[in-house]
């Protein structure tokens, strides 16, 4: 089945940098378009970067120029490199399809915290 496993989360200050890692398994990791998801306290979820299977890649507004997604097929594995960290980048991030819902699989997400 499918198992998405995110790390790299931790504290940072203002203007600090973190690079989060997911490992995934249980898909054709190398045909799926993979995406980066943000959930902060009170608010839904919201999709902040996004990587097609051939490495196209998009960002949200809120991030662009700030984050940047990559991937490894060899490893199954895709990555967050975030920048220039504001406290509003403050929540819990999970890797997944760019699509997935609250009814599909998600992993437990990582931490980031952002303090000002």
């Amino acid at each position: 089945q499918v198992q998405l496993v995110e790390s790299g989360g931790g504290l940072v200050q203002a203007g600090g940098s973190l690079r989060l890692s997911c490992a995934a398994s249980g898909i054709m990791f190398s045909f799926n378009d993979m995406a980066w998801h943000r959930q902060a306290p009170g608010k839904q979820r919201e999709s902040v970067a996004a990587i097609t299977s051939i490495g196209t890649t998009t960002y949200a507004d809120s991030v662009k120029g700030r984050f940047t997604i990559s991937r490894d097929n060899a490893k199954n594995r895709v990555y967050l490199q975030m920048y220039n960290l504001k406290p509003e980048d403050t929540a819990v991030y999970y890797c997944n399809r760019p699509y997935a819902g609250p009814n599909d699989y998600w992993g437990q997400g990582t931490q980031v915290t952002v303090s000002s």
